[in-house]
C-alpha cells in the first residue's frame, strides 16, 4: 500500500517538474556554467518547494492554501520581479571558471533563492490538489500515507532535475568560454521572458 502511494507520488513529482520553465532553465544554465553539483542544488530547491505544496495538498491544510490563494497577485508580482532581476543578472554574468571551487554559502544561496522563487507560483498547490483528487489521493489517507506521498513527490522532482543536470553535463565539456557566455545570454533572455509572462498574467 505505502509503496504504491510512494510510486504515485514519485510519478506526480516527476511529471510536475518536467515542463521546462525558469527553474529548468536555471538548472541547465548552472550546470553548464558551474558544474553538475550547482545544477543539482537548483533542483533540490525546487523539489523542496514542491514538497511543501504537495504537503499542504496532501494534509488538507485549507488555512494555508486559502492564505496562498488570497495573496496570489502579490506572490505573482514578487515572483515576476525576482525573475526579472534574475534574468538581467544572468544576462550580464561573466562565465565562471570551472576549476574554481564554489563555497557552501553560494550553494545555500542558490538553494534558498530557487525554493523561494518556486513558492511564488501559487497555482502549483492547486495543481497538486487537482492531481491528488484525480488519482484518489485526497481524503482518507493515514498520516503515514500522506508523508509517504510527499516523500514520493520530492523524490520524483529530484529525479527529474538529476536527469536534466546530467544531460546538461554531457554538453558542458564541449563548451568553451565563449559558449558559456552565450549560455548566460540565452538563459537571461528566457528568464526575462518568463518574468514578462508572469506580469502579463496579472492583467
Amino acid at each position: 500500500m505505502e509503496m504504491t502511494i510512494f510510486l504515485k507520488g514519485l510519478a506526480i513529482g516527476f511529471a510536475m517538474a518536467v515542463p521546462i520553465g525558469p527553474i529548468g532553465i536555471m538548472c541547465i544554465r548552472k550546470t553548464l556554467t558551474e558544474g553538475h553539483v550547482a545544477g543539482l542544488v537548483i533542483g533540490l530547491g525546487a523539489a523542496t518547494a514542491d514538497s511543501f505544496f504537495s504537503g499542504v495538498a496532501a494534509f488538507g491544510l485549507t488555512v494555508i492554501s486559502a492564505l496562498i490563494d488570497s495573496q496570489r497577485v502579490m506572490m505573482r508580482l514578487i515572483g515576476g520581479t525576482f525573475l526579472l532581476y534574475l534574468g538581467v543578472r544572468t544576462f550580464l554574468a561573466q562565465p565562471v571558471d570551472p576549476t574554481v571551487s564554489r563555497s557552501n554559502g553560494g550553494r545555500l544561496k542558490s538553494f534558498l533563492s530557487t525554493a523561494l522563487l518556486t513558492l511564488t507560483n501559487p497555482l502549483t498547490i492547486f495543481a497538486f490538489i487537482a492531481v491528488f483528487a484525480a488519482l484518489g489521493l485526497g481524503d482518507g489517507l493515514s498520516v503515514i500515507s500522506e508523508w509517504t506521498l510527499v516523500l514520493g513527490v520530492f523524490t520524483g522532482s529530484c529525479l527529474w532535475f538529476l536527469l536534466l543536470s546530467s544531460g546538461a553535463t554531457l554538453f558542458r565539456r564541449r563548451i568553451d568560454s565563449g559558449g558559456l557566455k552565450s549560455v548566460n545570454r540565452i538563459s537571461g533572455v528566457l528568464i526575462i521572458i518568463s518574468a514578462v509572462i508572469a506580469f502579463a498574467s496579472l492583467l
